[in-house]
C-alpha cells in the first residue's frame, strides 16, 4: 500500500486515442514494423510526488481473424506526467485503440509550508 503521508490527495483523469492504424495501414494493422505505440501524457497540474496511475483500455478495434494480445502499461511517471505504451505482438491486428487512465497522488495544498 502507498501512503501519501501529510499531502492533500490529488486525482486526475483522461482518455488518449493512441492510434488509428486502420485508415493508414500502420504497423499494427499490417503486422509488419513496430508493434509499440508511446504517447506523452502531461497532468493539468504537477503532483507532490509522482503519481499511482492506473490505465485500461476503453476502445480497442480488432481483427477477428487473428488471436487478441495487448499489452498497455503507464511508464516514466514523474510529477508532472507519464507516456503511455501500447504494444502487441504475432499475428494480432489492431485497428484503433483508446486508453483511459487515471492518476492519483500527493498534492501540495495552500496551507504547506515551504521552506524555499
Amino acid at each position: 500500500m502507498r501512503r501519501f503521508g501529510h499531502f492533500a490527495v490529488g486525482v486526475e483523469q483522461g482518455s488518449v486515442e493512441m492510434f488509428s492504424a486502420f485508415e493508414s495501414g500502420g504497423p499494427m494493422w499490417t503486422g509488419h514494423g513496430p508493434r509499440l505505440e508511446v504517447q506523452r501524457v502531461d497532468f493539468d497540474e504537477g503532483f507532490a510526488e509522482p503519481p499511482v496511475v492506473h490505465v485500461a483500455l476503453s476502445m480497442w478495434d480488432v481483427d477477428r481473424n487473428a488471436n487478441q494480445r495487448a499489452d498497455i502499461q503507464a511508464v516514466q511517471v514523474t510529477t508532472q506526467g507519464f507516456e503511455l505504451q501500447f504494444r502487441t505482438w504475432g499475428d494480432t491486428r489492431v485497428a484503433r485503440v483508446r486508453a483511459s487512465w487515471l492518476a492519483i497522488g500527493p498534492v501540495r495544498h495552500e496551507d504547506d509550508f515551504d521552506a524555499g
